[in-house]
């Protein structure tokens, strides 16, 4: 059983929104990426070895995957919910970095982006959220899919722009997108009532088994910003160096979090 189905609550986004925010964070992205010097382009990342190029590379891997799936036959049916998704891709990593540095080997960054966006706005207006194609992780509904991407880009433009120093805007919505996604999944990893996770301005969700809270001010707190909640929801931040950076904060003697995390890597 998967994280996921442990947990009766599915958050709905709208598709015609969230393909919005995809185009918009890719576009700030473009933007950023377009700036880079041949230099810039060999810096390391936090990705294991990863250069600034194969970065680039993944995140053009990442949304255009959804112009090349769709050219794909129909599946017969859902075969991985959007919870599911968190936690169904680090088996994937090998071949995921495989086709990245292909990617990258083979294609000027600039161009690689320009191209897949124009892929991807091309593939989309006609195609209904319900659709169902396939993915890394088996089928998923068309809506769901997008909103993955949502993450990928958010995340992976905070890799970006502290791999190059580059201040990269965010799309509200697909931060917003980014957050409460990852909310949801610690939900779903561990499921319960007992502490309160508070990301202003996106999202609140309650988890770990214990006495629920029902009313007044939870006994149990956590609470941070979004970014920094994106980054320790993916790894990129540690709990106990963001609770000494005061970065996060955490109140009661169930607010101890760093266990159940990360819930994507």
């Amino acid at each position: 059983m998967s994280p996921a189905r442990g947990t009766s609550r599915t958050r709905s986004y709208d598709p015609a929104k969230t393909r919005a925010a995809v185009l918009a964070q890719f576009e700030h992205v473009r933007a950023a990426v377009g700036e880079l010097t041949p230099d810039q382009f060999a810096l390391p990342t936090r990705l294991g070895d990863w250069t600034v190029r194969e970065l680039v590379a993944h995140l053009a891997m990442a949304v255009g995957s959804v112009a090349r799936n769709l050219r794909q036959p129909v599946p017969p049916q859902p075969e991985t919910a959007l919870l599911d998704w968190p936690f169904a891709t680090a088996p994937l990593a090998a071949g995921i970095d495989d086709d990245t540095r292909a990617l990258a080997d083979g294609n000027d960054p600039v161009e690689l982006l320009a191209r897949t966006a124009e892929e991807f706005a091309e593939a989309l207006p006609p195609v209904p959220g319900d659709r169902l194609l396939p993915t890394r992780v088996g089928a998923m509904r068309l809506a769901d899919f997008l909103v993955t991407r949502c993450v990928e880009l958010v995340v992976h433009t905070d890799d970006l722009a502290a791999a190059t120093g580059a201040e990269i805007p965010y799309d509200r919505h697909a931060l917003a997108t980014t957050t409460r996604l990852l909310a949801d999944a610690l939900a779903a990893k561990a499921p319960g009532g007992s502490v309160e996770v508070r990301v202003p301005p996106f999202a609140v969700v309650q988890c770990v088994e214990g006495p629920k809270h029902t009313r007044g001010t939870p006994p149990n707190v956590v609470e941070t910003d979004p970014l920094t909640w994106i980054r320790l929801a993916t790894g990129r931040t540690d709990w106990a160096e963001a609770l000494d950076a005061a970065a996060v904060s955490a109140s009661g003697e169930r607010a101890d979090i760093g266990g159940y995390l990360p819930v994507l890597s």
